[in-house]
This record gives structure tokens, sequence and C-alpha cells, in this order.
């Protein structure tokens, strides 16, 4: 039986997102988005049942739309981005559940708290670009509990309303590029 090689995918920045969203008050959403991350995937499958996925998002790169509340999540109070800079995510697992459907595990660092997580991926399919350049798609989303990554920070109103929510939904549009 020959060995197959794997093949290595890199993201693509101009057509990925990463996306989170929070409770304010717990009675409505904010949004936010990280702007500087990178990843790859190698798999030796053409399904990409069973790839390894590296992903690391530059906490910097914060956008909640309201700079003094990125600045805050940077500060000692939330990421502590000079101390931290980056989130780092390591697979464990890529399972295929359905026909485009996977369940990825893996091992997610945010300040120096690694715990792991299972998220759910829906494969969008893979196409040629006008440059000739393989691209395949994933929708990632998740949950996670910020209090167990140490962003513990509650922020109690006077009324004793939490500011925060505790559960951060992530959203990740990644589009991949094939390596040469």
């Amino acid at each position: 039986m020959e060995t197959q090689t794997a093949t290595k995918w890199a993201i693509d920045p101009m057509h990925s997102e990463v996306q989170f969203k929070v409770k304010h008050l717990v009675i409505s959403t904010v949004s936010g988005f990280f702007k500087s991350f990178e990843g790859t995937v190698e798999s030796e499958n053409e399904d990409f049942q069973d790839a390894k996925i590296n992903f690391s998002i530059d906490i910097n790169s914060i956008d909640t739309n309201q700079t003094m509340r990125d600045e805050h999540l940077k500060g000692p109070e939330f990421f502590e981005s000079e101390k931290y800079p980056h989130i780092k995510f390591q697979s464990t697992s890529f399972k295929k559940t359905d026909d485009d459907e996977f369940e990825l595990k893996g091992d997610l660092t945010i300040k120096d708290v690694t715990k792991p997580v299972t998220l759910e991926v829906e494969f969008g399919g893979a196409a040629t670009d006008f440059y000739g350049n393989t691209k395949a798609g994933f929708e990632i989303t998740g949950k996670i509990n910020r209090k167990e990554f140490g962003l513990t920070w509650d922020g109690v109103t006077e009324a004793g309303s939490v500011v925060v929510g505790e559960d951060i939904k992530l959203t990740i549009n990644a589009q991949l590029a094939k390596q040469a």
C-alpha cells in the first residue's frame, strides 16, 4: 500500500473571518471580529477526514466597532494582550458526522489556560479560483465559557446586572488555499 502524502492548506485571510458574539447586560448581543489570524490544515484524505488543524489569532486585532471597549478587552481585565498576544487552537480530531458536516475537537489556549473544545464544522465545498488555485470553504461554529479561560471580569452594575455574559459564540468562516 503506497503512502499518501499530506496535502497542505493555508487560511486565506482575504476571504475568511473570525467573529464572536457575547451577551451585554444579558439583554442584547455585542459582536466583534479578530482581523488578523493565520491557520494551516494538513489532510491525507480528499474529504479532510482526520485533518490536522492549527490556528492562531492576534488579540491586538480585536474589533468590536468601539475603540474604548477594544482597548479594555486587550487590557489586564480580559486578554492581557501584552503578555498573551495570541489565542491558539490545535486540533486533536476532525471526524465526519454527516455528508458535509464534521466535529472538530482540539485544545484552545487563551491567556495561559488550555482546555479541550468541540466545534461544529460545515464543509462548503471546493472550487478553483480565477488564478487556478484550489480553495475549500468551511464554517466553524461553537460556544465557549470565557470564565473557564481566565476571562473572569464581570463588571457588575450598581443595580447588580452582569455586564458581560459568560458564553461566547464563535463563528469562523474559513477559506483555505491549497499549497503547492
